[in-house]
């Protein structure tokens, strides 16, 4: 199993466009679509802007004397989820436009092979059929969500992938799941898995005098206010209040939920 750094860089994975030296530069992952470019009258109102496309270093034989043309990526034998970087070369002041950035955009696509956790929260899973580089997103399910509590680099190819991903664990029972999703809001879930654990659950006081909440233990916790805005959120073992108005707030913390009343 390999273990990924948490943390991740998308710029391999969406659509991004930049014009430098009178190039429009657009990188993603191909996903079995075209391109479609709108151009622009060339100096002068003489033929048109863009003189030239070039996917991955080379050049294409796209014909793009017209006022809009395709990227014709069906052609080039690129793999599903492979790396795609294209620039397209213009001259004049007014840059061509590229219609459906989306498509080089990766969907979740994974099929899950297999998914287990240990005692210590150890998650390994293996999936196949990645069609490009999204983030696993680990979440965890607390105070009556599912909670987001890492995430992991993925691969990207359609072969057999494997993960791994260590969960912080609070008392009791719980529970986890691993899913994808993309800039569109289109995401797809693993399945649910479970361990528990023995670990005692933190006890908290509000010390009035000094006006914070002291656990018996460090612990994952969010506070809100009465109108369910986040006031505070955070891992320690005490929460400073000092800068909180007086009133009613909701304490989430370890798997439980508690109301308190601050002076």
């Amino acid at each position: 199993m390999k273990q990924l750094i948490l943390g991740i860089s998308l710029i391999s994975t969406m659509f991004v466009a930049k014009a430098d030296d009178e190039k429009l530069v657009v990188e993603g992952s191909y996903q079995s679509k075209n391109l479609y470019v709108t151009n622009c009258m060339g100096e002068n109102g003489v033929g048109f802007a863009v003189s030239k496309v070039v996917v991955n270093g080379k050049v294409t034989s796209d014909q793009v004397s017209s006022s809009a043309f395709e990227i014709d990526l069906s052609v080039l034998g690129l793999k599903e989820g492979e790396d795609v970087v294209i620039q397209i070369e213009y001259d004049g002041d007014c840059q061509p436009k590229v219609l459906n950035p989306g498509a080089l955009q990766p969907i979740p696509t994974f099929d899950m092979q297999d998914i287990e956790i240990a005692q210590d929260g150890m998650i390994k899973w293996v999936t196949t059929g990645e069609r490009g580089k999204l983030p696993y997103i680990v979440e965890q399910f607390k105070w009556n969500k599912w909670v987001k509590v890492g995430e992991v680099d993925g691969i990207g190819t359609q072969g057999e992938n494997e993960y791994a991903f260590k969960a912080p664990l609070v008392s009791g029972v719980n529970k986890f799941r691993v899913l994808q999703k993309n800039l569109n809001g289109e995401q797809k879930i693993g399945k649910t898995i479970s361990v528990t654990t023995d670990i005692q659950q933190p006890k908290f006081e509000y010390d009035k005098k000094n006006d914070k909440i002291t656990f018996s233990q460090k612990t994952a916790y969010e506070v809100y206010d009465m109108y369910g805005q986040i006031r505070k959120r955070g891992t320690n073992s005490e929460i400073d209040f000092s800068n909180l108005e007086s009133g009613d707030y909701y304490l989430n913390f370890d798997n439980t939920m508690e109301k308190f009343r601050k002076k």
